[in-house]
């Protein structure tokens, strides 16, 4: 554990393991020990197994038509590599999945808050912190992580959830992750609020160069529109406005508008909303953070890639709802493959 949760297993081995235990290793031993116990996670989830109870229904939080509404959300997040020379290699980007059930967003809570995506994005981070998870990460291939999901799901009873909400930035392959493994009637795809707005931003900022107060004014009316009004609306706006001036402005609007085109079948954000629905994917983007980024992309650190991979299980089980790590520990293992049923 000591290994998993400082900065580098040289620390472990030589400040945390002394202090809190008296042992004394080398921080090659700490690296197997720690790798090992990932490849021990990682193995056994390929089984079929999870861990704790064989099932363990969430109480799941309601909208506010009074459902109960499961969410899942899935991102991919970068780690440098080492060459087996010593010197650096291609990264490689391990996905981040969950199944969660975080509490509902109060009215006034969610008016207050600006439209403008950093502010959001921090509420998000927080509210992750207190909400139900459970986490997968690893170099996974997109279908071996949707089995995987969905056994996690299963397990905590998503079945019993009136609605499903799958939540991604649109990045390649996600919609279709979501769609292909939680596909049943009351799935809703969400495109996260915050990814648009973004592009929003950088927009305005081309209409009103080196104008600041401007470019946020006109920025923060479009997120008002798209939260507001969804983004069939401000599709309208930004193509009756046309292009500002210059190449660049020109490129950036119409990657803007073909973006909206796109996925604005999933910026309903008004009627998501009317629903009592999260409209962000902030918990994925935390569990990023806290599950992979505060152990494996800390400065200067590069990675193999049995480290990244062993690492990424034993850190989704440490950050997972309580209760998960003790049933690794003491071999809680449920090995009978569990699954559910698609509607």
């Amino acid at each position: 554990m000591a290994g998993l949760l400082t900065d580098s297993f040289a620390e472990a081995a030589q400040k945390v393991l002394p202090r809190l235990s008296g042992l004394r290793c080398g921080e090659s031993t700490v690296q197997r020990a720690t790798e090992d116990a990932g490849a021990r996670v990682g193995g056994w989830l390929e089984q079929g197994c999870t861990f704790g109870a064989a099932s363990s229904c969430w109480l799941w939080h309601k909208d506010k038509l009074g459902r109960r509404v499961a969410y899942v959300s899935v991102d991919a997040t970068g780690v440098r590599q080492q060459a087996s020379g010593g010197g650096a290699a291609e990264g490689r980007m391990p996905y981040v999945a969950m199944v969660y059930n975080p509490p509902p967003e109060k009215e006034q809570t969610q008016e207050a808050q600006a439209d403008r995506p950093a502010r959001r994005r921090s509420a998000a981070a927080k509210a992750a912190a207190v909400m139900q998870a459970r986490y997968l990460a690893g170099l996974y291939s997109l279908a071996e992580l949707g089995l995987l999901l969905r056994r996690q799901a299963a397990q905590v009873g998503m079945e019993h959830a009136e609605v499903w909400i799958g939540l991604s930035d649109a990045g390649n392959g996600l919609d279709d992750f979501l769609q292909n493994n939680f596909n049943r009637a009351s799935l809703v795809l969400i495109l996260d609020f915050y990814h648009p707005a973004s592009r929003l931003e950088e927009l305005a900022r081309l209409y009103h160069p080196g104008q600041r107060e401007q470019a946020d004014q006109l920025a923060q009316r479009w997120c008002h529109t798209l939260k507001h009004e969804g983004g069939e609306k401000v599709l309208e706006q930004l193509r009756s406005l046309g292009p500002p001036k210059g190449q660049l402005g020109r490129e950036k609007y119409n990657e803007t508008v073909g973006y909206f085109a796109n996925h604005k079948g999933r910026m309903n954000y008004p009627y998501y909303r009317s629903q009592g629905w999260h409209i962000g994917s902030g918990g994925v983007e935390s569990a990023c953070k806290t599950v992979v980024g505060q152990r494996l992309k800390l400065a200067g650190m590069r990675w193999r890639e049995y480290g990244t991979d062993t690492v990424c299980h034993l850190r989704a089980l440490f950050k997972s709802e309580e209760g998960q790590w003790q049933a690794f520990w003491t071999r809680q293992v449920n090995k009978r493959p569990i699954s559910y049923q698609q509607k």
